[in-house]
This record gives structure tokens, C-alpha cells and sequence, in this order.
């Protein structure tokens, strides 16, 4: 498998992948930082372009790969550019987090940290990411590519539109939906519905500025 990312959430989920005991064969990918060394901890090969992952995938007969980068767009545009090489997106999944067994629906390419609580009916788009200690109840419903960051509470019934992201400890209240392209403050508590394209703030939040639509 090729992680996606070379930083901070692939190192969490090579923590994953250490768990799960999937650590053979293992490579990360950037082709975007500077000064990024051969090897993420001296033992994982970091491939910098695209066509050192075309080639890896044609190598293993395997061309899954996991998003470990974070930022819904970021998130986008990586799927875009390894489903272009023939890329087969796969989800992470930490054994550590709690999921329940009734009615739940986990799209490709997610991730999911340990401490997450998904109980029952919830349906995760492709590529959403759910940091440490998130939680999500009953009947709600994620879109694609939505962040999560740690300690993100969303509540019974609720909806999240594609390429949102919710800031560490904010609360969605339940039967609350967020539009496409929602950027919802660290520690807000969330009590109405939000339209697309918004950033909000606050307890309880509050529109605090229009954003611009997204182009993907």
C-alpha cells in the first residue's frame, strides 16, 4: 500500500498500520514538501512523484492507497491525482475505534483514528477523515471528504455536506445539517442548520464570514 502524505497523519496512520500488522510493503508519498528525507523513520521509502507510485503499484500487483494528508481539498485532489495512475483508494481503519454493527456504511478512503465512537445507521462518505475521539450518532450522514478533527461531537440525525471541516471539540447538534464547504470553528456549538460556503464560530455559532464556492 502507498500512504498518501509523508507528515503528521500519515505517522498516525503508520501507527494503524503497525496494529493491524500491515507494515510489509509499506511506502508514503510527497511530492510537495521540501527537504523530505528517503525514509519516514529510516525504514519507509518515500516516493516523490507519481510515477515512482505507478511504478511501485505495477510492482506489487497491489495499487490501494490510503489519503495521509488532511484538508478536505488536499484530501480531493490526492485521490484525483493516484486514481488518474490506476490508485484503488482503501480506507484505515484504527481496530482501536468503536463501530457499531447496525446499518453502518463506510465509503473508500476513509480514515478513522483511535477513539472514534460511530454507533448505529451512519453513513460516511469516500474520504472522510475522523481524528482521535471523534464521535458520531445514530441516523447522521457524512459526505464526501469531510475532516473531522479530535474531539468533534456530531450528534443524532445529522447532516454534513461534502468538504466540510469541523474544528477540535465542536458540537453538531442533533438534526442540524451543514452545507458543502462548511469550516466550523474549534469548540463551536452548532444549533442550526448552516448553508453551503460558511464559516461559523462561536456558542452558539454564528455565521462569521461567507467563503468562496469550491472548484471541484
Amino acid at each position: 500500500m502507498i500512504v498518501a502524505g509523508a507528515k503528521g497523519l500519515a505517522k498516525e496512520l503508520l501507527e494503524i498500520m503497525a496494529q493491524i500488522d500491515s507494515l510489509d510493503k509499506l511506502y508514503f508519498f510527497d511530492n510537495v514538501s521540501d527537504n523530505v528525507p528517503a525514509a519516514l523513520l529510516n525504514r519507509f521509502r518515500i516516493l516523490r512523484t507519481l510515477r515512482e507510485a505507478e511504478e511501485i503499484f505495477d510492482s506489487l500487483g497491489d495499487r490501494s492507497f490510503a489519503l495521509g494528508l488532511g484538508n478536505p481539498v488536499f484530501r480531493y485532489n490526492m485521490f484525483v491525482e493516484f486514481q488518474r495512475i490506476g490508485g484503488e483508494l482503501t480506507s484505515v481503519i484504527s481496530p482501536r475505534a468503536d463501530i457499531g454493527k447496525f446499518e453502518v456504511a463506510i465509503a473508500p478512503g476513509c480514515c478513522i483514528l483511535p477513539g472514534v465512537v460511530i454507533t448505529s445507521h451512519v453513513t460516511l462518505g469516500k474520504g472522510c477523515l475522523l481524528n482521535p475521539n471523534v464521535t458520531v450518532s445514530h441516523d447522521s450522514v457524512l459526505g464526501d471528504f469531510v475532516e473531522a478533527s479530535p474531539g468533534v461531537r456530531i450528534t443524532g440525525s445529522c447532516q454534513i455536506g461534502d468538504y466540510c471541516s469541523l474544528g477540535s471539540n465542536a458540537v453538531i447538534l442533533p438534526k442540524v445539517k451543514l452545507g458543502r464547504n462548511v469550516v466550523v470553528g474549534a469548540g463551536a456549538i452548532v444549533t442550526r442548520d448552516v448553508p453551503d460556503n460558511s464559516l461559523v464560530v462561536g456558542v452558539p455559532a454564528v455565521i462569521k464570514k461567507k467563503l468562496a464556492p469550491l472548484a471541484v
